[in-house]
């Protein structure tokens, strides 16, 4: 009797549970396929967002890069030129790329640098030190060869061996000592140079010699300002350029001019009320004019002033004041400095740095 009793509600029972199963099916299904639906609404919802908010293309022109410096040490380098390290790393700081190297690699640096300037054209600025000073004069004269120029070259008592500095170059600094026994010589332009052209012996200055020459912090400052001004500067100024060729005196500072520009004397002027309006030193004017400094110049006469071509010259503006800087004077010239916050000489001197506004 319970049995019996028991098998419909058995029967009763199982008959729901299909009817659930069978719903719960279709509800899945319902479920299922208005996932994709709106998934695929959405998706293309999202697409179209995705297109309506895609920036337009960028219309400026991009800037122009900072350059190369390609920087070579002298014999044995890696103990005695690491100066050379420190100044490639303030380039670095400025955006350039820089690299050291030995001079022995010079040949295969070479070859990457033309690459690189035909894959992507940029400024080229070369430095050398002794042995590495003669390696960038070839470096330059290679890329001569294939019409590239170079922006700046500087060398640091260069060897012997060095050739003339070549056509290419747009703006030549040699720094050195004429009593040197391991090596500086005064590096003579090629024929038809009309580049920017500056040599300064420093023979007279004892507390430098040919092994810490390189590491000059005060140095390294003036070179790194050339090469970032030229960035928005035009390289080479409207005017005649005229090779400079300096002793400087023992009490003067070491003042990197790039070349010298003339102007005309007029009446009553002699050397010094000339220094005094270009507020230059005296002694350069002396060396590069051949005239006694107190000596009546004639009305027209050509005189030569040393300038930087960072800062345009003009009567009455300090070339050190237009960079915030002492201006030098007197008949030695005084300790001034040039280019944003560069340190003295001195060994004393606090680690100098570069105008932040260069910085990128």
């Amino acid at each position: 009797m319970l049995s019996r009793a028991l098998v419909p509600c058995a029967s009763g029972d199982r008959r729901k549970r299909m009817m659930n199963r069978t719903r719960i099916a279709v509800l899945l299904i319902a479920a299922f396929q208005s996932g994709l639906v709106c998934a695929t609404v959405d998706s293309a919802a999202a697409a179209g967002q995705a297109v309506a908010a895609a920036p337009p293309p960028a219309s400026n022109a991009a800037p122009e890069p900072r350059g190369r410096a390609y920087l070579f040490r002298g014999f044995a380098g890696m103990v005695f030129s690491r100066g050379t390290d420190k100044l490639a790393d303030k380039m670095k700081g400025f955006g350039f790329t820089a690299t050291v190297n030995e001079a022995m690699m010079c040949p295969n640096i070479i070859k990457d640098a033309i690459r690189d300037y035909r894959r992507e054209p940029a400024p080229i600025y070369l430095i050398g030190h002794s042995v590495g000073g003669a390696c960038v004069i070839s470096f330059a004269e290679a890329l001569r060869d294939e019409q590239i120029p170079v922006r700046l070259l500087v060398t640091t008592e260069p060897a012997r061996i060095s050739h003339d500095v070549p056509l290419n170059v747009e703006r030549f600094i040699n720094i050195f000592q004429s009593d040197s026994v391991l090596g500086g010589i005064d590096v003579a332009p090629a024929p038809g140079f009309q580049g920017h052209y500056a040599t300064f012996d420093l023979v007279q200055h004892k507390e430098i010699s040919h092994v810490n020459m390189e590491k000059s912090e005060y140095l390294h400052d003036q070179v790194l300002t050339k090469m970032l001004v030229p960035v928005t500067a035009p390289a080479k100024p409207e005017g005649e350029a005229v090779p400079l060729r300096f002793v400087v005196p023992t009490d003067a500072a070491i003042e990197l001019w790039d070349s010298g520009t003339p102007v005309v004397a007029r009446s009553g002027d002699t050397l010094q009320t000339l220094a005094a309006l270009y507020r230059v030193p005296l002694w350069s004017l002396t060396q590069t004019n051949q005239v006694p400094d107190d000596a009546l110049l004639v009305p027209g006469e050509r005189v030569i002033i040393p300038r930087h071509l960072e800062q345009p010259i003009a009567p009455g503006t300090a070339i050190s004041d237009a960079a915030g800087t002492e201006p030098a004077s007197g008949r030695g010239g005084s300790k001034s400095r040039t280019g944003p916050a560069l340190a003295q000489p001195s060994g004393n001197a606090p680690r100098s740095s570069l105008s932040a506004k260069y910085r990128r």
